[in-house]
């Protein structure tokens, strides 16, 4: 199958990369981000039809929302004018959206068929993004996660192993659970649906996928903060937990994922296992950054 990956320089995208490059089941062609931000629906257009995807599959909303950066209504809009692309050669269009579709004030997991509903910006712009994919491509794949991490890119993970390493102390709360995703394991999840409709199968829809243990992001920096100590000597309370009272309001954004285990028959793995070696990753890339400079 043609796959026409949008945001291939994201920690999803580069993962993602890797993964298929590998296997070689795939004819892979790649925009990074810089090149997707089209002014208008002209240059998308020109994109799908120079490359001629049997699938696009467009990482950009997702990797903005982990880096913390500010999703605008344009970047909705370039997702729009891939999917009419799709629609009309016939491909498909795969979007990476995010839990944060949901405003996490429920205590249970949210499932596929649950209306979105964030009141935030952020999580509006998405359900906005999700509807125009759905009404303006039929073969549509909408693909919620919980937030990946990655040595690579711009995430969580390296935004707390740098401030550590700058010997910063880091205040988090416990108010926050979700169910972070391994951008390796994001792309075994991605790599593994392709397979399925490369071969012919009917999986078109919107999924979910995250990891099965909840955490919060105090316990998630506690945690890198351990694998991170056999690399670098960091203070004992280098990671400390923000008092909350109880009005504070916890949020609670973790995805019920039956529907991808019944259509592709994925099942989900623990983040903590990826974690000694995504955090071996980020010290590599510092080491070899440092030696760099140093030459």
């Amino acid at each position: 199958m043609r796959v026409l990956l949008i945001g291939s320089d994201t920690a999803l995208g580069l993962a993602l990369t890797e993964h298929l490059q590998r296997w070689g089941r795939h004819d892979l062609e790649q925009v990074s981000t810089a090149t997707a931000r089209w002014k208008s629906e002209r240059h998308a257009k020109k994109a799908v039809r120079r490359n001629k995807p049997d699938i696009v599959v467009d990482v950009r909303l997702q990797a903005v929302l982990d880096s913390g950066e500010r999703l605008t209504e344009l970047d909705v809009e370039r997702s729009h004018w891939l999917a009419k692309s799709c629609q009309r050669s016939g491909g498909g269009y795969l979007l990476l959206s995010s839990a944060r579709v949901f405003s996490g004030e429920s205590e249970r997991p949210y499932r596929e068929h649950e209306s979105p509903d964030a009141e935030a910006q952020p999580g509006l712009l998405l359900q906005r993004a999700e509807t125009l994919v759905r009404s303006s491509c039929e073969r549509h794949l909408v693909l919620r996660l919980g937030q990946v991490f990655s040595a690579q890119g711009s995430n969580a993970l390296p935004r707390i192993l740098d401030e550590l390493m700058a010997g910063g102390k880091l205040l988090l709360d416990n108010q926050k659970r979700g169910c972070p995703v391994a951008a390796a394991d994001a792309a075994r999840v991605l790599a593994g649906m392709l397979d399925q409709l490369g071969a012919g199968a009917d999986g078109w829809g919107t999924f979910h996928y995250c990891s099965p243990d909840p955490t919060n992001c105090y316990e998630f920096a506690e945690v890198l903060l351990a694998s991170a100590s056999q690399f670098s000597e960091f203070s004992p309370d280098a990671v400390q937990l923000r008092a909350t009272t109880a009005d504070t309001g916890q949020r609670s954004r973790i995805l019920y994922c039956g529907q991808i285990r019944n259509t592709f028959a994925i099942k989900q793995v623990p983040w903590r296992g990826f974690v000694a070696e995504t955090v071996r990753e980020y010290f590599h890339q510092h080491q070899q950054q440092a030696g760099s400079r140093h030459v």
